[in-house]
């Protein structure tokens, strides 16, 4: 292990910069395209809310572009991840495993459902969920009945598992995959962090029966707020439409609903502001990278940090670039942080862990979770908005 050389570190982030003395974020959204022409067709029409050619076109859009069979654009990703969890048949009282090591909105949608998260640790070479630790924990404490998982601690059942891509970089899916199909456990993919990554040569998004996408501010594309639901399956695509749309019977003028709904479709005028990023996206990721790959050579010989690099099967988005400081460094962690925010260079600490948080500190867990622990304890997000990486 080598000392940490904060200075090093501060002139390596400085050389990246464009304006080495001005307030830089962690990421900003680029407005470069058509983002106003098509916003102001929206105002110009009156057709600002979840009906529009723009909610149509971007969900056709983005399922072309993520080469999914069907997306549905809804307020957020939050809401997304809830109905991908109702579409899979997730229950009151059933266990979702999930990782530690994740934004609060995976376990919260979770919990909407009155399901139980359940943690699972993390895998140092893609910072998402350990598909191998998971199924040495299932081999513990899983039994199948039928066409279904159980804990046989709780006596509750095991109905899915929600990767999350972490900063835009895939989990090992193909591993995981094996342990649902062993184990009777529908594959959920959080795919909030990882619009423009691909898997083995296939976008995210594709190898869970559902997987949620997310549009917040801060994501590579964003439509203001905004979120979508990608599936394979007609039928769950065409059931995802309807429970997103008050569950309403299409009719000239009856309302009528066949069941509990949710009033979560995108207004149109998002998806116009989606549409104008969708159309910029490829730039956008290739800046990323390029910023990636600059970041990757300023801190490469830097004593007691490195750059957190793709894992091998993937190509990323970066959606937020990582340095993880050497383990013997990590109680530096916060002194580098007040460091550089306090010279106007944003760089933000890993989420909480999930399992220490109040309200989900007794939920079912692995033994150890010591992965995301260590993950959590040295790791760094620095600048990474896709304008840094323009022009290299």
């Amino acid at each position: 292990m080598s000392k940490l050389d904060q200075p090093a570190i501060i002139a390596a982030l400085k050389s990246v910069l464009p304006a080495p003395d001005a307030r830089v974020a962690l990421h900003e959204p680029e407005f470069g395209g058509n983002e106003w022409t098509y916003v102001k067709e929206c105002i110009d029409t009156g057709w600002v809310s979840s009906v529009g050619k723009f909610v149509d076109r971007f969900e056709q859009d983005l399922a072309a572009y993520t080469g999914t069979r069907h997306a549905i654009a809804v307020v957020n990703g939050t809401a997304a991840l809830h109905v991908c969890l109702l579409l899979v048949g997730v229950e009151a009282g059933d266990e979702v495993l999930m990782p530690t090591l994740t934004f609060i909105a995976t376990a919260n949608a979770i919990s909407y459902c009155g399901a139980v998260p359940h943690f699972v640790d993390s895998d140092i070479a893609t910072l998402g969920l350990d598909p191998h630790k998971l199924e040495r924990h299932l081999e513990n404490i899983a039994e199948v009945r039928g066409d279904a998982c159980y804990n046989k601690q709780t006596g509750r059942r095991i109905k899915a598992v929600v990767p999350m891509h972490t900063f835009g970089h895939p989990v090992d899916l193909d591993a995981l995959v094996a342990v649902c199909e062993r184990y009777r456990i529908a594959l959920i993919e959080d795919a909030a962090e990882s619009l423009g990554s691909s898997y083995k040569g296939r976008h995210t998004g594709n190898l869970g029966r559902v997987s949620a996408l997310s549009f917040n501010g801060n994501k590579v594309v964003t439509t203001g707020g905004g979120g979508a639901i990608l599936t394979n399956d007609p039928e769950l695509g065409k059931l995802a439409k309807h429970l997103t749309t008050t569950a309403k019977v299409p009719h000239k003028w009856s309302f009528a609903h066949d069941r509990i709904g949710f009033n979560y479709r995108l207004p149109n005028i998002n998806a116009a502001l989606g549409c104008a990023q969708l159309e910029q996206l490829p730039g956008f990721i290739e800046a990323k990278r390029a910023l990636a790959k600059t970041y990757a050579q300023v801190f490469e010989g830097i004593g007691g940090v490195r750059f957190f690099s793709e894992p091998s099967f993937a190509r990323s988005n970066y959606w937020l670039n990582v340095l993880l400081l050497d383990r013997d460094n990590a109680a530096q962690r916060d002194e580098l942080l007040e460091l550089s925010n306090g010279l106007g260079i944003m760089t933000r600490p890993a989420w909480t862990l999930m399992h220490r948080l109040p309200m989900f500190s007794v939920c079912p867990r692995m033994p150890s979770l010591e992965t995301a622990e260590d993950i959590e304890a040295r790791l760094i997000n620095i600048p990474s908005s896709a304008a840094l990486g323009a022009g290299r």
